[in-house]
């Protein structure tokens, strides 16, 4: 009798322990990763002891997180995340890539209301490649409609690009904007139709 009281003591001490646990962290402004594997410790500030747990792993330039899977990752890791800005995605870019070697060359967060600026490359550069995880903006009469899908294949700014969207295993033709960056509808076309003009 007496181990089986001590065992549910232990097992309520456990649960109630759990949430004590998870610590708040904040997102960084500029999430940037240098070797590929990207942490809970690259991502936020204050992660702490759960700092080097590897929650993705970037195969091109960047990679882009739904702001619910990081919610789910930290808190496996028994980290907090409010996203009290109510973001919906993240980009983690390749510190490499950026001025200096440890600042974004654009916005890393993606806002409800907009997407990044593009970073700044030299022409004819690869900003996507295959595999990589592509934000694409479709923007039609007002609208705009935003899926991330894995790139097909590689594309310089400007480029058509091949995006296979995930959830509906459907093939979107696309025109890259920028590192993890693509435009569909009516503005690839035009940037289509411009970057066959100016052949």
């Amino acid at each position: 009798m007496k181990s089986l009281i001590l065992a549910a003591v232990s097992a309520v001490t456990l649960a109630l322990a759990g949430p004590a646990l998870a610590g708040p962290v904040t997102l960084k402004a500029n999430p940037v990763d240098t070797d590929g594997q990207v942490t809970l410790g690259d991502i936020f500030d204050g992660a702490d002891g759960a700092a080097n747990v590897v929650v993705g792993r970037r195969a091109g330039p960047s990679i882009v997180f739904e702001a619910g899977q990081l919610q789910s990752l930290a808190r496996q890791a028994g980290l907090h995340w409010a996203n009290p800005t109510g973001l919906r995605r993240v980009v983690v870019r390749d510190a490499g890539m950026a001025p200096g070697g440890a600042v974004s060359a654009a916005p890393a967060v993606v806002a409800p209301a907009g997407y990044a600026a593009p970073a700044r490359v030299a022409p004819g550069q690869r900003v996507i490649s295959r595999n990589d995880m592509v934000e694409v903006i479709y923007e039609t009469g007002g609208v705009r409609l935003t899926i991330t899908g894995r790139a097909e294949g590689n594309a310089a700014e400007g480029q058509s690009l091949a995006v296979r969207n995930l959830q509906s295993n459907r093939i979107i033709d696309t025109v890259a904007t920028g590192p993890g960056r693509a435009i569909a509808g009516p503005a690839a076309q035009t940037a289509r139709t411009q970057q066959f003009a100016a052949r």
